[in-house]
């Protein structure tokens, strides 16, 4: 079932603040701060709680629409940080220590499951949805980062990028996430598929 906890409209800041220090890597502060006016950011969230979606949605837009030829690799790294800071800040370590060590197919099932379960801080008003464990198939419907665009290709690199980093590193280093829909391409939900190679 969905999960719905969270108040619509609302996302985790990480969807912002991930994206700074890869765009001033780019680009510089200069670069920086033209995405946050382009975005309509006039101040930076704190990074606890949850932030109104809208500013998050129309950050990764901008980047989209103003650098084209690079917005995947932002958004790739940005993703990247804010799984890694997800295990560094918000996950018992505990957990990250035993995941790991457990045999990768139970390892996976309980991610997913915790996933789920936090969901609300990634999807904002979206819906989602695990779709099936063997393969894990997730869904984001109506996901807001990319409500609104069209595209001849998925554009979820950032969401992809969070659950590959994730799965390689609390269940085993070879799993990916694919995105095998997008909202952006016509479809009623951003669906990923997360497999290892073997």
């Amino acid at each position: 079932m969905p999960h719905s906890t969270a108040t619509p409209g609302r996302i985790g800041p990480n969807a912002i603040l991930q994206m700074l220090p890869v765009l001033e890597a780019e680009g510089g502060k200069k670069l920086v701060n033209a995405m946050l006016e382009a975005a309509g950011i006039n101040a930076l969230p704190p990074d606890t709680g949850l932030i109104p979606e809208a500013g998050a949605a129309a950050l990764h837009q901008a980047i989209r629409i103003h650098l084209p030829r690079r917005a995947k690799s932002i958004a790739t790294e940005a993703g990247m940080r804010t799984a890694d800071y997800v295990i560094a800040h918000r996950i018992p370590p505990l957990i990250v220590w035993l995941l790991p060590r457990l045999p990768h197919r139970i390892a996976a099932r309980l991610l997913t499951n915790s996933i789920q379960h936090h969901a609300w801080t990634f999807t904002g008003s979206g819906r989602f949805n695990v779709i099936s464990h063997v393969p894990i198939r997730l869904q984001i419907a109506d996901n807001p980062v990319v409500r609104g665009e069209v595209a001849d290709a998925p554009l979820c690199h950032w969401h992809a990028a969070v659950f590959t980093r994730l799965y390689q590193r609390l269940v085993r280093a070879d799993y990916t996430a694919h995105e095998l829909e997008c909202c952006a391409n016509h479809h009623p939900a951003c669906r990923f598929e997360i497999t290892p190679t073997s």
